[in-house]
């Protein structure tokens, strides 16, 4: 699978970062971590700036840690030199030092703390007749024109909730930062030819 996002993150944030990879790639969403994917006896430097070079998102484990880490701070400007999408995936309440706060201060923030209070497990909901597989992956690929390998989960997030086609392409809409960038994935999708019934 294509390593569309790059991962990360401070030595010490190490357990959290591979955590993340593997319930990204449980989505079949391929991530690159270091060591994992550094090639034995391989330029350490170069690997890197290869990765993020072939990436489409950079994933940032944000912790105390990892804001004060030079390597993360290098990783993060290559990253906005190469117009990637970063993502902070914040897993301590901490600000970003203004070395980081200058890359970081436009981008969505993701909190992963404090730890979720576990809910029951809810009913499984029969997917609406309106939402078919070959309609929603078209959706899907339209998403991912603008957010790239994220675009899967989101869809798959919000089509349980969703009370019919307009209010899921709204729900997706919101993901994305500006509003011609909205209105264009809404137009595309309702030109979707719908499957008969």
């Amino acid at each position: 699978m294509p390593r569309d996002v790059f991962v990360s993150y401070s030595q010490s944030d190490r357990q959290c970062a591979f955590e993340l990879v593997a319930r990204a790639e449980s989505e079949d969403i391929g991530c690159w971590i270091a060591p994992r994917d550094i090639t034995p006896s391989a330029d350490w430097a170069a690997e890197i700036i290869d990765a993020i070079s072939a990436a489409r998102v950079m994933v940032l484990v944000f912790s105390a840690s990892s804001n004060k880490s030079p390597q993360v701070r290098r990783e993060v400007e290559r990253a906005v030199h190469r117009d990637l999408s970063i993502l902070p995936f914040r897993i301590e309440d901490v600000q970003p030092a203004n070395s980081l706060e200058f890359f970081l201060s436009t981008q969505h923030w993701l909190d992963a703390f404090p730890a979720p209070v576990v809910a029951p497990p809810a009913v499984p909901r029969a997917m609406p007749s309106a939402f078919a597989e070959a309609e929603l992956r078209q959706i899907e690929l339209r998403l991912a024109d603008y957010i790239g390998p994220l675009a899967r989960h989101l869809v798959k997030r919000a089509t349980p909730h969703a009370l019919g086609m307009e209010d899921l392409l709204l729900r997706l809409a919101a993901e994305l930062e500006s509003e011609d960038d909205r209105r264009q994935f809404i137009g595309s999708c309702r030109r979707i030819e719908r499957p008969r019934g």
